[in-house]
């Protein structure tokens, strides 16, 4: 994998991260506010797959290491 590759990984994963954090602080407000649970459970949702895709690009950069 190249370079620019890499960081090109790395920003994607950075940016991953950051809509992960966002939609954990909407959901808290939503919640704080009352909203509808049905809404709330599709931002749970979004959420859920994002980290999933966190978690594939976790492993694309971290190579495995055999023991």
């Amino acid at each position: 994998m190249s370079e620019q590759e890499q960081a090109e990984i790395r920003l994607e994963f950075a940016r991953l991260k950051q809509d992960h954090a966002d939609f954990d602080a909407a959901i808290n407000a939503m919640i704080a506010m009352g909203c509808d649970t049905l809404q709330i459970q599709r931002m749970k949702k979004k959420k859920l797959v994002l980290k999933d895709k966190i978690s594939q690009i976790e492993d694309r950069i971290i190579p495995d290491i055999i023991a």
